[in-house]
């Protein structure tokens, strides 16, 4: 159960331009609150500034750019004198097997959906400890848990922003700063839209499988986006907020399949797992260890 704060909030949210970082930038203005809105294109979240006035501040921002991120950040922060919440929503999908992605696309990649919102954490924690806490809040995916074929390379990167974040969480706990990960699952928002997939270029022999599982994707049950600000509410009010959120409720299900399946096969394979640990003595181990 959580205790809901009647303290006005100042969020700081990258990717407000479309899908759910439109969804909770119009939520947040709604409810009251106070909003640093950013999108690589600042056209497209103009009508923001028109109905919202001084509540909102809309600025352009390629999260890929460190310098032009740390600029906006301190700019976000010098105009509302806080940030309470700061929501990496920004990201995109790469469409592609194993073999078909190259290089760049895998970079370009990463560049995005993991080394900017790292940029607008290194940017913001300063601030954040200036001002004695703060809220970290990363959307990362039901895939940051679990796999699926020719988005892997996307699934690699929410495993990586999952790493992160948790380990950020250890880091900045002391300075009373808190953080979470926000796990949604299929959702009918404009992440499918050419602005948030690059595809890989293909090959022929992945034809069929690619198109059996476009198939599948069509016929899953996807949840309503505006259904979700309540709950993301509920999460940045708590005082004591989790780590990790599912958004949805089809998630736990299948992440609790998958976690069932890897402990069952770490198990079959826990003898011959043990035998490599070997019989170093006590001595000889504390020895290498210094």
């Amino acid at each position: 159960m959580t205790q809901q704060s009647k303290t006005k909030k100042v969020w700081f949210i990258t990717g407000s331009s479309r899908g759910f970082g439109r969804v909770w930038t119009e939520a947040a203005l709604q409810r009251g609150d106070k909003v640093v809105a950013t999108a690589r294109k600042l056209a497209s979240i103009a009508d923001f500034k028109e109905k919202y006035g001084e509540n909102v501040l809309t600025l352009e921002l390629d999260v890929t750019q460190p310098d032009q991120v740390k600029k906006v950040v301190e700019q976000a922060h010098a105009h509302f004198g806080r940030l309470d919440i700061v929501l990496n929503n920004a990201g995109y999908s790469l469409v592609g097997t194993i073999e078909e992605a190259k290089a760049d696309d895998i970079r370009a990649l990463y560049e995005t959906n993991v080394l900017g919102p790292v940029a607008v954490i290194q940017a913001a924690l300063p601030l954040l400890r200036q001002q004695g806490g703060g809220h970290i809040v990363g959307t990362s995916s039901n895939l940051g848990h679990v796999t699926l074929p020719v988005i892997g390379y996307y699934s690699s990167s929410k495993w990586a922003f999952e790493a992160i974040h948790e380990s950020l969480a250890a880091e900045v706990k002391q300075f009373g700063i808190k953080v979470t990960i926000v796990e949604p699952g299929a959702y009918a928002t404009e992440f499918g839209s050419p602005e948030s997939l690059k595809f890989a270029v293909g090959l022929d022999i992945y034809g069929a499988f690619k198109a059996n599982f476009f198939d599948q994707l069509k016929a899953l049950e996807r949840g309503d986006p505006n259904a979700t600000p309540d709950a993301l509410f509920q999460v940045v009010d708590a005082e004591e907020p989790p780590l990790r959120f599912f958004l949805g409720s089809q998630c736990l299900a299948w992440v609790r399949r998958a976690y069932d399946e890897r402990l069952a096969e770490w198990e079959k394979w826990e003898e011959v797992s043990n035998l490599a640990q070997g019989n170093l003595s006590e001595k000889a181990l504390n020895k290498d260890i210094v």
